[in-house]
């Protein structure tokens, strides 16, 4: 009876020695010469000049959220495919809830901007606008000599 699972325990030891074998041979073989440019990481040929000014957006990972949901949606539908003529009634209506649900959760995250790559879009409150208010009467005017621009004239400022 364990006989049938020798080949088995076999193809795992060898993939086991197999790796050892590598790994030693990596570390006996391989030429070493370290420096600063082979520790400094690597992007495209460009040298970084400065770290990351920002952690990583969370949008990169909403993204891989929604593309794992639609392969595990295509890995429940291939058994379904083969065996649809089996499941009658009941497996449609299960496929048809289970595709509700990943529908759903794929609007939710279109709706929240899962996948708007743009700047930021800013809720404008319309209610700080006002209708009286006008470029003459919120700009205030920082001297400005007359830089051929009319009306716009004041002490200080650039010269002509």
């Amino acid at each position: 009876m364990l006989g049938q699972y020798l080949p088995v325990v076999v193809l795992l030891f060898l993939t086991v020695l197999f790796a050892a074998v590598s790994f030693v041979a990596s570390r006996l073989l391989a030429p070493r010469s370290p420096n600063d440019r082979k520790a400094a990481p690597y992007e495209c040929g460009i040298i970084p000049g400065r770290e990351t000014p920002e952690r990583f957006p969370v949008r990169f990972y909403l993204v891989a959220m929604i593309f794992i949901v639609f392969d595990i949606e295509i890995i429940f539908f291939y058994p379904w495919a083969i065996a649809h003529r089996g499941l009658g009634l009941y497996g449609l209506v299960a496929v048809l809830l289970f595709s509700a649900a990943v529908f759903e959760s794929f609007v939710y995250l279109i709706g929240n901007g899962a996948l708007e790559w743009g700047p930021v879009k800013r809720v404008r409150n319309d209610a700080a606008v006002s209708a009286t208010r006008t470029t003459t009467s919120t700009i205030r005017r920082i001297g400005v000599r007359e830089v051929g621009l009319e009306g716009r004239t004041g002490g200080g400022g650039f010269a002509a």
